[in-house]
C-alpha cells in the first residue's frame, strides 16, 4: 500500500521538478532585459514623482525619456541642471533655449477689493463650478475667480489666494504648467523668468467695458506699444500683450500705463526666497 502512494507523488514531483526546469530555461531564453540607461536616468531624477512631466512618476519618465518618448527638458523640477545630466547619459546635445526654465504668471490683477460682482455666489469653492454658472460670479468675465483651483493642483505649493486672486510664489514655481490646465479663465501662462514685464489683464473688451467691472483691467491705450522699442507689445483685441521673447526689460511700458495694469517681476532665483505676484 504504501508503495502504491510512493509511486504517484513521485511521478508528481518528477512532473514539478521537470516543468520547473523548462519554465526556467524559458524565462532565461526569452528574458527581456531592462536598458541599464533606464536606472541611471531613474537615479538622476529628483524622486518628486508629481506628475508635472505628464507620466505617473518619476520611474515612468525616466523609461520614457530613454526610450526616446519624452523630452529632456520633460522634469520642471529638475530644470536645467537634470537635462543636461540626461543628454550626457543618452549621448544627446542640448541647447540654452531647449533649456530655459519658465515661471506661471497671472493675467488678472482684479483682487476683491477692485473687481467687481455680478452676482453672490454660494456654490462650492471651485472655479470650474464657478464658471458654469454664467461664467462665475465675478463681473468681468476674463478675470480671476479666486477659488483656488490652480492652488489645489500644484504640486509645489507655489501658488496662494491672497483676497479673492491668485498668485504665484516665484521661488516655489518650477513651470509644471499643471495650473494652467486647472484655470477655467486661461488667465495663467508660462513665461521665461528672466522677463520681468507681465500685462496683468486678460479681457479684449474696449476700455469703458473693462473699466466697468474691474479698477485696474487695460483700456487698451496702446500707450504701452508706442514707447517699446523692441515692438515687444501688441493688442489683442483691446488688450495689451507683452511677447517675451521681444522684451528687454527696459519698463518703459510700466511708466507710461495709467491704469497701473504691467507688472514687474523680481528676477527669478530658485535660491532664493521671493514675494508672491502682487
Amino acid at each position: 500500500m504504501l508503495q502504491g502512494i510512493i509511486t504517484p507523488v513521485s511521478i508528481i514531483s518528477g512532473l514539478g521538478l521537470l516543468f520547473g526546469l523548462g519554465l526556467a530555461y524559458v524565462s532565461k531564453k526569452f528574458e527581456v532585459k531592462e536598458d541599464e540607461r533606464i536606472t541611471a536616468a531613474r537615479e538622476l531624477l529628483p524622486g518628486a514623482n508629481c506628475g508635472a512631466c505628464g507620466y505617473s512618476g518619476c520611474d515612468g519618465f525616466a523609461e520614457a525619456v530613454v526610450t526616446g518618448n519624452a523630452e529632456l527638458t520633460g522634469c520642471s523640477v529638475g530644470g536645467s541642471a537634470l537635462a543636461i545630466g540626461l543628454g550626457k547619459l543618452l549621448g544627446k546635445d542640448i541647447s540654452e533655449a531647449d533649456m530655459a526654465n519658465k515661471v506661471a504668471r497671472i493675467l488678472c490683477g482684479g483682487d476683491k477689493e477692485k473687481s467687481k460682482l455680478k452676482y453672490e455666489y454660494y456654490g462650492i469653492s471651485n472655479c470650474s463650478a464657478a464658471a458654469s454658472l454664467h461664467g462665475g460670479p465675478s463681473a468681468c468675465n476674463y478675470g480671476c475667480l479666486g477659488m483656488g483651483d490652480c492652488a489645489r493642483v500644484c504640486p509645489f505649493d507655489a501658488i496662494v489666494v491672497k483676497n479673492g486672486l491668485a498668485c504665484v510664489i516665484a521661488s516655489l514655481c518650477t513651470g509644471c504648467g499643471k495650473c494652467i490646465e486647472a484655470c477655467p479663465k486661461g488667465i495663467i501662462k508660462l513665461v521665461p523668468p528672466e522677463k520681468q514685464y507681465t500685462v496683468r489683464c486678460n479681457n479684449p473688451q474696449r476700455g469703458k467695458f473693462v473699466i466697468g467691472v474691474c479698477k485696474v483691467g487695460c483700456i487698451g491705450c496702446r500707450k504701452c506699444s508706442k514707447v517699446c522699442e523692441s515692438g515687444a507689445i501688441t493688442n489683442d483685441g483691446f488688450v495689451a500683450r507683452i511677447n517675451p521673447q521681444l522684451c528687454i526689460n527696459c519698463g518703459k511700458c510700466i511708466e507710461v500705463c495709467p491704469n497701473h495694469v504691467i507688472n514687474k517681476y523680481p528676477v527669478y532665483k530658485k535660491d532664493i526666497p521671493a514675494a508672491a505676484n502682487e
